[in-house]
């Protein structure tokens, strides 16, 4: 087995299992922000899912930027 085939083979799990965390990160962050029957209202004057929101959604999408940059040098360190 070549170097290269052995490098991608081992980065695969990695990649795929932070991938699927950043997915993750974005879909919880588009739930904050959806409709729903919360105690009070959030900062932008509506009822959602998460009553912190947006601030919220913006760290969850910081999250999600931050694993998907890791994910990339990865990659492309692997090269």
């Amino acid at each position: 087995m070549t170097d290269p085939v052995r490098s991608s083979a081992r980065l695969k799990p990695s990649s795929t299992i932070l991938f699927g965390l950043a997915i993750l990160f974005v879909g919880l962050a588009v739930l904050t922000l959806l409709p729903f029957t919360a105690p009070r209202a959030n900062d932008l004057d509506y009822r959602s899912m998460c009553p912190f929101a947006p601030w919220s959604t913006l760290s969850l999408l910081l999250v999600a930027g931050l694993i998907w940059a890791i994910r990339q040098y990865l990659v492309t360190r692997a090269d």
